[in-house]
């Protein structure tokens, strides 16, 4: 019953969503060249091709960030099991192209249809998946039951659920209670995650395996970060601020004028969230009379600049790699759902957030135990932190070495993930 009202609302629904869809298609970069599998639409080459990935276990993450926590635990899977085949989806551009570009070999990698009935009945038909593995949240009614229609596991992993979506989620319990149930496992990240998904569906099947997310791997071949294109040659000292959102940038970058008085060879480097918002950036940055250069025009000729706005996708890491300091975006200038700690702790760097994370409290927790983390209860406290850290080489060093020996004290949650999934799969190829 509750799928029939779905479906009898959907196509209202999608109305709305399609001029956000088309706006993040058109400003968003990223791989376009197959979007129109969105839209359930394969070509015959594609069809063809993915024939060849028949009874692969088929992953979904739907950004950039689950995506990077996807292709970590896909390569440990096949480590273990080289005989698997997978099929990894995505729902954003810049998924995509994370996936394309970093994906190992012989994994196939396509859009993830939108939830209309007939989309996804093509999609499933296509690609004839042996188990059906979603990252975190992204929990798809149709997706969901038509998988399990046609016989094939459904498994949450890394699963979590935040205090503010639980409500949302009890309100529709009627909804969301019978189509938890259809997951044939779901897996999350700690204790208080499986009791909130157990508070809206007693009756799921919810197992504790921990967060993937502390079993990522820094890779040991990270290329330069090139910062001496925009900041000219020679040693200097590199804040950067990832993944940040409005109100954030121009925190930072005031922050980074008061402190460029003391520090003069300080340097500045954003790392936007959504690099569409990369003009507005720009805009405030003239404002601020801060001399600057957009990542995607490379670099500057025969001058350095105070800035680098790097507006491109998947040089994440690369980037934090090559800074003395990082800050993690939403968690100032009233954001407090946070970001991602570990990726900077496993680079050994000394990370400053706000104190409140709402989407990643226990990571947060985790470093707090260990001192490898400075926080800021409020935006006033961020000069004073980044003064204490910028001016003291030894202080960031030893957060940053015990930012990284907290994160992996708790890995451990991509074998306990891959042994409940292989148990699965026996159990159903037996059935």
């Amino acid at each position: 019953m509750f799928r029939f009202f779905y479906n009898l609302f959907m196509p209202i629904g999608f109305l709305f969503y399609v001029p956000g869809l088309y706006l993040k298609y058109r400003n968003r970069p990223g791989w376009k060249d197959t979007f129109s599998e969105r839209f359930g639409c394969f070509s015959p080459e594609r069809v063809r091709e993915l024939e060849a990935y028949h009874g692969a276990i088929w992953i979904h993450a739907v950004s950039v960030g689950e995506a990077v926590v996807a292709l970590s635990l896909l390569r440990s899977w096949r480590a273990a099991h080289p005989e698997r085949k997978f099929i990894v989806s995505t729902t954003t551009t810049t998924g995509q192209e994370l996936v394309r570009n970093q994906a190992p070999e012989n994994t196939a990698v396509i859009f993830c249809p939108i939830d209309f009935l007939w989309m996804v009945r093509k999609t499933l038909k296509i690609l004839q998946p042996s188990m059906l593995v979603i990252f975190e949240t992204e929990i798809w009614p149709n997706l969901v039951a038509e998988t399990r229609r046609r016989g094939i596991p459904v498994t949450l992993v890394n699963g979590r659920m935040s205090d503010h979506s639980v409500r949302g989620y009890r309100k529709i319990r009627f909804f969301f209670g019978p189509l938890l149930r259809m997951f044939d496992l779901i897996s999350v990240q700690t204790d208080a995650d499986a009791e909130r998904f157990r508070s809206v569906s007693p009756e799921a099947n919810v197992v504790v395996v921990g967060n993937l997310k502390f079993d990522q791997k820094a890779p040991a071949d990270l290329p330069d970060a090139g910062y001496e294109t925009c900041f000219g040659p020679g040693k200097h000292l590199i804040l950067l601020a990832a993944s940040t959102h409005p109100g954030e940038e121009e925190l930072v970058a005031e922050t980074f004028l008061r402190l460029r008085k003391e520090i003069p060879d300080l340097k500045l480097v954003l790392v936007p969230r959504h690099v569409e918002r990369a003009d507005d950036i720009a805009a405030m940055l003239k404002k601020l009379g801060l001399s600057f250069v957009r990542r995607s025009a490379g670099g500057v000729d025969g001058e350095s600049v105070d800035v680098l706005l790097a507006d491109t996708t998947g040089e994440m890491l690369k980037l934090m790699n090559g800074a003395d300091l990082v800050i993690m975006g939403k968690s100032l200038a009233g954001h407090d759902e946070g970001h991602n700690l570990i990726e900077p702790a496993l680079l050994g760097k000394p990370i400053v957030t706000g104190h409140v994370l709402r989407n990643f409290r226990f990571i947060l927790k985790v470093l707090l135990q260990e001192n490898a983390v400075a926080t800021v209860t409020g935006d006033g406290e961020l000069y004073g932190q980044l003064h204490r850290l910028l001016t003291d080489e030894t202080l960031r060093r030893e957060l940053g070495e015990r930012a990284g020996r907290a994160i992996r004290r708790h890995a451990g949650a991509a074998d306990r993930t891959i042994e409940s999934l292989e148990k699965l799969l026996a159990e159903n190829s037996g059935k």
